[in-house]
């Protein structure tokens, strides 16, 4: 299986957004690791065509998150 990319950062209405994609989880799998990377950021989020969307620049709390699940 290919690696998922490292978390990228995207403005949606002048607001940063980290993006997530290619994490090899089905859709609800990908709801809860969503749901759990918003609750462990204290931020807001969503689900978009397979890609996890994070709001604020939280890669650095998001990297480690994603290691240690072995992402």
């Amino acid at each position: 299986t290919s690696k998922p990319a490292p978390p990228s950062k995207k403005g949606r209405n002048g607001k940063p957004v980290v993006i997530i994609k290619g994490v090899p989880l089905g859709e609800s799998e990908l709801k809860k690791l969503a749901k759990e990377l918003k609750a462990k950021c204290g931020v807001g989020g969503s689900l978009e065509n397979g890609q996890i969307l994070i709001q604020g620049d939280k890669r650095d709390v998001l990297l480690p998150l994603l290691e240690k699940k072995g992402f």
